[in-house]
């Protein structure tokens, strides 16, 4: 039995949803620009009533924890850490550029890359692909079956996050070989650098699944859970890969 709440503030989407026992419960999602502040708490309560669901039948707060919008990762993570401190709930750390790819979990054979938009010139990014479970002697593929849910896919690392320009991010993916599939939210600031460098096969996700959602926080955060990975509210912190621009300016002042 489990009940995780979902949060995903990275970016300007705002994003709430409850994942019950494998299953997707709700999902609250808003990409009107409004500050995380003024969002996240009504939705959650939103979502919560929808379900008829109390705070202590949680088990578990997920929160995409980064990289990210220094602001959005930091609103959501208080958010989540006062939840999981107020209601002694455990913290499912969930990687925004995962979430992302697990967008478009079930995409066999091809490689996912989220390109996050980091300023400067620069993407938060990395690349995964999407691996069935199960391929051996025993296992069978049947023709027309409802075999191939995201459950039965593993997500590996290919690429490990990090924030570089772009062009030095699809050298490192044409080392690949593979059809690569993009999302997030630097698509449309550099669809048209990827069109001119980029000499592999390419498509870009749909518009319902180019940006965060918290669904796909919750069910890697359910996973973590379940893993038994989650961490004490009270240690977490958000993974921001660099340093933000006031810090930058600051060290730059002093030299």
């Amino acid at each position: 039995m489990s009940n995780i709440l979902a949060i995903e503030s990275s970016g300007l989407t705002a994003s709430v949803a409850v994942m019950s026992n494998g299953r997707l419960a709700a999902e609250y999602t808003v990409n009107n620009k409004k500050t995380h502040s003024q969002t996240l708490l009504p939705m959650i309560n939103e979502v919560m009533k929808a379900l008829e669901l109390e705070p202590g039948e949680l088990n578990c707060i997920a929160i995409s924890c980064g990289p990210g919008s220094f602001t959005g990762l930091r609103i959501g993570s208080a958010t989540a850490k006062g939840l999981g401190l107020a209601l002694d709930k455990p913290i499912a750390e969930v990687s925004t550029l995962k979430g992302l790819a697990y967008n478009l979990c079930g995409n066999e054979g091809c490689v996912i890359c989220p390109i996050m938009d980091a300023r400067r010139q620069e993407v938060y990014t990395g690349a995964y692909e999407f691996v069935r479970t199960g391929i051996g002697e025993n296992y069978e593929i049947r023709e027309n079956s409802k075999k191939d849910s995201v459950s039965d896919f593993e997500m590996k690392t290919l690429i490990t996050e990090r924030a570089v320009p772009l062009t030095e991010m699809l050298s490192e993916l044409e080392k690949l070989g593979k059809k690569v599939i993009f999302n997030g939210d630097a698509v449309p600031v550099y669809k048209d650098i990827i069109a001119e460098k980029f000499s592999l096969e390419y498509s870009f996700a749909p518009e319902t699944l180019l940006l965060q959602r918290a669904a796909s926080i919750a069910a890697l955060g359910e996973k973590i859970f379940l893993n038994g990975e989650a961490k004490d509210a009270d240690v977490h912190t958000p993974v921001y890969l660099r340093k933000s621009q006031a810090e930058r300016e600051l060290e730059e002042g002093r030299t």
